[in-house]
């Protein structure tokens, strides 16, 4: 077909029987050439039914194709993938979500019409299950004082926030095949956070990323209290711990606001018996947080018409901001000992 890319889309999957056909499903549904399309689902090694389920969907559709990836790790999937692609665009998905039908059109288009070397969309995130407490964390993870200036999480108002902008990341990757032979694949030694250091790494080399508010992916997070916990606390620990691998800072400036929110708090408990100056600034940071995180929650709970909103957002804020902070702090304890480990090692050579 002229004038219309081949595309591959690649899908890192472990063990994702329930979302994976949800996922396919949307996928299959855009309005792309099918002819022009190729689905590149890399299996990290399933032990649920999710082989025999991407099984079934390669006997269905021709241009859906299953790799195994050993290693079982997002960026050994991804450039698993790119290894195999035919395609000339590359778009990274995830098992987690589902797609609007002109995601994948609305992406090669703006390759085309942009400057862009990646383009990506916003999240929509909504709860695996449609408890309070799901509800919650979704708002919470799409809240501009939950995640900051993630601006594919936080949705702005007005006819301005739905034009394509520049930006520091962008979920998934929407990109041109030989943007990997020009600054290379996902850093494979990076459980988490490979995706923001490999914007990162094309920022750095003059590379430019759009971000397409028109282009919606539905995002399904994390309902359960004590697995967001976790999650949030391994996310914050890989906010850090690329340093281990990598000389230059793999997160942007707003990563490091919970690790330096859990640090003061810390810092003035510890040294408040020392001084008492330093126990009316630790009641003045956690009060002062305490208080905005009642005012954003208490704007949300008006919106919902519901006051749990303003009796659970504060309790899920907090979790967020220090389950993250103490991960940060943990990932750069490790990255400290590291560093003393390795020059230790050198002087002893």
């Amino acid at each position: 077909m002229p004038n219309v890319p081949c595309v591959s889309v690649i899908i890192p999957c472990r063990n994702e029987e329930r979302f994976i056909r949800m996922c396919l499903d949307s996928i299959v549904a855009n309005d792309y050439p099918k002819e022009m399309l190729e689905i590149l689902v890399v299996d990290g090694m399933s032990d649920d039914r999710t082989p025999g389920i991407l099984e079934s969907y390669g006997r269905q559709f021709r241009f859906i194709k299953v790799l195994a990836n050993p290693k079982k790790s997002i960026p050994c999937a991804v450039n698993t993938g790119v290894a195999h692609a035919k395609g000339d665009i590359i778009i990274r998905m995830d098992a987690h979500c589902t797609y609007e039908r002109d995601y994948i059109s609305q992406c090669v288009r703006h390759l085309r019409e942009f400057p862009a070397d990646n383009v990506g969309g916003r999240w929509v995130i909504v709860p695996r299950e449609n408890t309070v407490i799901g509800k919650v964390i979704a708002v919470v993870l799409s809240h501009r004082f939950g995640v900051g200036g993630a601006e594919y999480r936080v949705r702005s108002r007005g006819s301005e926030a739905e034009r394509p902008r520049w930006v520091d990341t962008a979920p998934w990757i929407g990109c041109r095949k030989d943007l990997f032979e020009r600054i290379g694949g996902l850093n494979e030694k990076l459980a988490r956070s490979e995706d923001i250091e490999f914007a990162r790494r094309l920022r750095r080399q003059g590379g430019r990323i759009l971000l397409v508010p028109s282009m919606v992916s539905y995002y399904y997070a994390r309902s359960d209290f004590k697995v967001f916990w976790k999650h949030a606390f391994e996310n914050g620990m890989w906010a850090i711990l690329p340093l281990k691998y990598i000389s230059a800072m793999p997160v942007s400036p707003r990563h490091l606001v919970p690790l330096a929110f859990v640090a003061s708090l810390i810092g003035t408990a510890v040294l408040s018996v020392v001084s008492p100056v330093f126990l009316l600034l630790f009641l003045l940071g956690l009060g002062t947080y305490a208080l905005v995180s009642l005012y954003f929650s208490g704007g949300v709970a008006i919106r919902e018409r519901d006051l749990r909103y303003l009796a659970l957002m504060p309790v899920v804020f907090g979790a967020l901001h220090v389950a993250y902070g103490l991960g940060s702090m943990v990932g750069l304890v490790r990255v400290l000992v590291s560093k003393i480990a390795g020059r230790a090692n050198m002087r002893d050579e």
